[in-house]
């Protein structure tokens, strides 16, 4: 009860404050808000807008196009607002138009991608998880299941934050890994899994970077190799289905980096200092979160609401 009140009072203040944060914000993301990881961090940027009265705009590549995204952030710095919210997948590429951002006077803040490389931009902070540590917990957990040789699906290679996953992992793991590379269409992902289960017979752990894009046409590549029980699949992220294969003994676990906490908090964290000039010290880790078996069932119906 006590937790339901703190909340609303929050949320209330929040609501009454409303008129006055009417700050510009704009996010630039390399993900686009129809992909399901995504739009789960757009729901919280949505939520935040709502929140905090602040008129915000998100916009992304409609790929994976670092070009195209750093023109993006060229063309937010033009308009001058109250803050900028950016992923940063790729330093070098990105970097120069973060850095005329924060020339220009515009605080900056970075989610998701980007931890190793925000403060040296200039980025007030960064919201997101380091990708590098959570891979490593995440071989760990699975050379403690009892895995041997893994595979890494990487369905964006070039995108630092997938890569250090990787990397994290193999060093986690400890046993031999080899990284697949996909795009992030599920149906070639499925096939490229099950080519590589039917070529090698040692495998018996799975990695994915993003929950509907690689766990779950994952899993199905596992069951149509017959091979249920026998391989351990885990990802990063999570979707409805992949938790329910969780539950149902098909899955390991997920990763959970509360991407909607990507999402709100450096807009809420923007609009309260554009009002008050009040911003986190420091940066805001938001994961990781291993969410197995026991914890699977809690986070369902919230992934298929868009939240978790």
């Amino acid at each position: 009860m006590k937790h339901f009140m703190k909340g609303a009072l929050v949320a209330g203040a929040l609501a009454v404050s409303a008129p006055a944060l009417a700050a510009d914000i704009i996010v630039v993301s390399h993900g686009q808000a129809n992909d399901p990881f995504w739009s789960v961090v757009k729901n919280g940027v949505d939520k935040a807008a709502k929140d905090t009265g602040a008129n915000v705009s998100y916009r992304a590549p409609e790929t994976f196009d670092m070009v195209a995204m750093s023109q993006l952030i060229d063309a937010a710095v033009n308009q001058e607002p109250d803050g900028l919210v950016v992923s940063i997948p790729d330093a070098d590429a990105l970097g120069p138009s973060i850095e005329r951002a924060v020339a220009a006077g515009i605080p900056v803040i970075s989610m998701n991608s980007g931890s190793d490389v925000a403060g040296k931009l200039g980025a007030e902070l960064h919201v997101g998880q380091d990708e590098f540590t959570a891979g490593k917990a995440a071989g760990a957990k699975l050379a403690e299941m009892g895995g041997k040789t893994g595979i890494c699906v990487n369905q964006e290679v070039g995108n630092v934050a997938l890569d250090l996953r990787c990397a994290g992992f193999a060093e986690g793991f400890g046993g031999k890994v080899d990284v697949l590379p996909t795009s992030n269409d599920p149906a070639e992902v499925e096939a490229k899994v099950r080519a590589a289960l039917e070529s090698n017979p040692d495998i018996d752990t799975i990695m994915g970077l993003g929950a509907s894009t690689v766990g779950e046409p994952a899993v199905a590549a596992v069951e149509a190799t017959g091979r249920s029980g026998e391989v351990n699949v885990a990802t990063f992220d999570l979707s409805a289905n992949f938790l329910q294969a969780v539950v149902d003994g098909k899955a390991a676990f997920a990763i959970d980096q509360q991407q909607f906490l990507q999402g709100y908090l450096p807009v809420a964290f923007l609009a309260l200092n554009a009002e008050y000039g009040l911003i986190p010290g420091g940066d805001v880790p938001s994961g990781p979160n291993l969410i197995t078996k026991d914890k699977a069932g809690q986070v369902i119906d919230l992934s298929a609401q868009g939240i978790r």
